[in-house]
């Protein structure tokens, strides 16, 4: 069974309910409504259909909206694109006509850039394709000279080289798709270019005004997040290693130990991860990865990521369906080696549990890990128990066992773990774990004669109070 979870996004290409059933039963875990492009009613009608497939395939499948975040981005040339030389001037002016730009210059939607930068300072645009270094700053306009040119098109966004840009995360659109979000009852909101822990506290709290109950997810994609990702990941329910941004801002270079030492703290402190960008882009046309990309998404399911995503894959690609199913088989083919290569998680080594279900929850891994047992059944009202379970490495299945249908879909992206409808309530303990050991089996999870941990709490339905484990053999009980 897959351990490692994976988020498609939606688009034009997985719009219809054919294309969402495919794409489910390739082996979709998770959603994300990509809210920088669409209107609030496209993205309406997606997650309903959306929901309608899932249902009609028995599948849980959770929802990550996305929000678009302070991209900052020239504006418009009069041509639509102009091709720019190398050593030739070049300027960019907040205060220029949105839709005048030449082959001289062009306005910037953001009208604090000319105090961000500096003499000598490098802007990359268009995701890194242009490199422009700044000469001269006069009032509103900034003078740089062209490093790396080539073809320029309208609306592409710009980056400095090493971070430094003092526009906050949410924007005016920002704070209209958060109360969309809460309105679509998604399990997860993505924040997108947080400098700090503050800016995913902002985003908390208007999702909570609004009615939302989402995890929050913080994209590490500038500079500045890099440098307060503790804060960060303690803020945050989930990070995202967004690498399209995040390798402008830092380089090329220093990108993969970057994500390596994000997936590290982020196991450590209790962080779901996602790791995310063109991680399949050549199934856009193709239908069938290159082996560059295979190894791609086969280390991160190495290093312990709880998911990869797919983007421009399944939103406008041409084989949605094919690039979905590709990527559970190198998830399912990398886990089978990841005894050899599995962190070592210190909360283990040195135990400081803060909580009650919080310990049963990880000394429970341990004793599974040790007994070799076939599944691991934890019945949690929040999805609090599992999360802390995925948290340490295991080839045992866990089985979120809620009756809370928002639990069932937030744990989606939990690596190893699998949700299960189940109502504990209103039964005496042994009749709840007789009746788990027949689900799991009815499933073909256990068999008998196989060893089962339960976790479970003295009172039933109540948030946080896991507080009993035990470990029955099926067929016994």
């Amino acid at each position: 069974m897959r351990q490692t979870k994976i988020v498609a996004t939606l688009g034009p290409a997985t719009s219809d309910r054919q294309s969402l059933a495919a794409i489910i039963a390739a082996g979709v875990n998770v959603v994300r409504m990509n809210l920088s492009h669409g209107d609030h009613d496209e993205h309406r009608t997606r997650v309903s259909v959306l929901r309608e497939a899932a249902g009609a395939a028995d599948r849980v499948v959770g929802v990550l909206c996305d929000l678009q975040g302070p991209k900052i981005r020239i504006e418009r040339f009069q041509g639509g694109t102009v091709n720019l030389d190398n050593g030739q001037a070049f300027f960019l002016d907040p205060s220029h006509p949105a839709d005048a730009g030449t082959a001289e210059g062009v306005g910037v939607a953001y009208q604090g850039l000319p105090d961000d930068v500096a003499p000598d300072d490098i802007l990359l645009l268009a995701d890194g394709l242009i490199r422009l270094r700044v000469e001269r700053i006069e009032g509103k306009r900034i003078h740089t000279r062209v490093e790396t040119g080539g073809e320029l098109s309208d609306r592409k966004g710009i980056n400095r080289l090493g971070g430094g840009l003092s526009v906050r995360a949410l924007t005016d659109k920002d704070r209209a798709d958060i109360r969309l979000a809460a309105e679509l009852e998604a399990d997860y909101l993505a924040v997108s270019f947080p400098r700090d822990a503050a800016d995913i506290e902002e985003a908390r709290e208007l999702l909570r005004a609004a009615g939302g109950h989402a995890g929050i997810v913080a994209k590490i994609e500038r500079h500045e997040a890099v440098a307060a990702l503790p804060e960060i990941m303690e803020a945050a329910d989930a990070v995202m290693i967004a690498r399209g941004d995040l390798a402008v801002e830092i380089g090329d270079a220093e990108l993969p130990g970057v994500q390596k030492r994000i997936m590290r703290l982020a196991r450590e402190r209790d962080c779901v991860v996602i790791t995310a960008t063109q991680m399949m882009q050549s199934m856009v046309d193709n239908p069938m990865p290159t082996r560059a990309e295979v190894l791609d998404v086969a280390n991160a399911v190495l290093d312990g990521t709880d998911a990869v995503m797919l983007s421009e894959e399944t939103a406008v690609g041409h084989y949605p369906a094919e690039t979905v199913a590709a990527m559970a088989r190198v998830c399912v083919g990398a886990e089978a080696y990841a005894d050899e290569t599995r962190p070592t998680i210190p909360s283990l080594q040195e135990p400081r549990f803060q909580r009650i279900d919080e310990t049963i929850a990880k000394t429970a891994i341990a004793a599974a890990n040790s007994l070799g047992v076939a599944a691991i059944a934890a019945m949690t009202e929040s999805g609090a128990t599992v999360m802390w379970m995925s948290r340490i490495g295991t080839d045992i299945p866990v089985y979120a066992l809620s009756e809370q249908p928002r639990t069932r879909t937030k744990v989606t992206l939990y690596r190893g773990v699998h949700p299960i409808s189940f109502d504990p309530t209103m039964r005496d303990h042994d009749t709840v774990t007789q009746e788990a050991i027949a689900e799991l089996t009815r499933r073909g999870a256990v068999h008998d004669g196989d060893l089962v941990l339960i976790t479970k709490g003295d009172l039933a339905g109540v948030r946080g109070g896991t507080n009993e484990m035990k470990i029955v053999r099926a067929g016994d009980v």
